[in-house]
């Protein structure tokens, strides 16, 4: 008898995905982020244009791999809601609302309570605020930037 719990099925009925979306960098960001690698060709062309070249590539490479790694990941199973590194059961969730322009910028802005969970992007202006019922947490409600928040709130409330 082996002491290792069995891992659950992937296709159990409990992890079944219904909503998935990814937080990518808008364009403009990576236009930015490519300015900022071309930028440091003039910082290093005194020593040399190869050597600038180089350093170019080298920070290109790892700006686009931080943009890439940093870019969390919105999940909604039949049991659970994951935002980034954060994972709460669905069970506990309440309220959930989605918010564009002004209200969204109030939501991000003066309207932002201290303690809430936010995972939200500049280059992304929807925001869907989800309540939180667990009364051992503090945390009021999770504040999530979504490009299609109409779609997450109906996953969220099926």
């Amino acid at each position: 008898m082996s002491s290792v719990p069995e891992e659950a099925p992937q296709n159990s009925p409990d992890q079944t995905v219904s909503y998935e979306e990814r937080l990518w960098p808008s364009f403009w960001i990576w236009l930015i982020a490519a300015g900022f690698s071309a930028a440091t060709i003039v910082m290093f062309a005194p020593i040399s244009m190869v050597v600038g070249y180089t350093v170019a590539v080298v920070v290109a490479i790892i700006v686009g791999t931080l943009l890439i790694l940093s870019t969390p990941r919105i999940v909604v199973t039949d049991t659970t809601l994951t935002v980034g590194r954060a994972t709460i059961e669905r069970s506990y969730l309440g309220d959930v609302g989605w918010y564009t322009g002004d209200d969204a910028t109030h939501q991000r802005g003066p309207g932002l309570h201290g303690l809430a969970y936010l995972c939200i992007r500049g280059w992304i202006s929807p925001v869907v605020r989800i309540e939180l019922t667990d009364p051992e947490d503090r945390t009021p409600y999770w504040l999530v930037s979504s490009r299609t928040p109409e779609r997450l709130v109906e996953a969220l409330t099926r």
